[in-house]
């Protein structure tokens, strides 16, 4: 029966005293303190060599067939 009435109590007074902004402490809008600094960025190093692979590179045994020219079919001269 008593949160009851507290209900009761609070709607009347909602009633009565109508819409407000809160007034306490924890209702406030904190201010706002400094943003974090932004991330740093790794420093760029110039002429840096990689070292090569353990295994060496991978040598497909086609590869030349891959990148070998067809032959071109030869043009038709058109005389005029």
């Amino acid at each position: 029966m008593e949160v009851d009435e507290i209900h009761e109590v609070d709607e009347i007074m909602a009633v009565e005293d109508g819409c407000a902004t809160p007034k306490r402490d924890e209702c406030r809008i904190r201010e706002m303190s400094a943003p974090p600094p932004p991330p740093r960025k790794k420093p760029f190093v110039a002429g840096k060599k990689r070292d090569r692979p353990k295994n060496g590179y991978f040598h497909p045994p086609d590869l030349e067939a891959f990148f070998a020219m067809a032959p071109r079919p030869a043009c038709k001269l058109v005389h005029a």
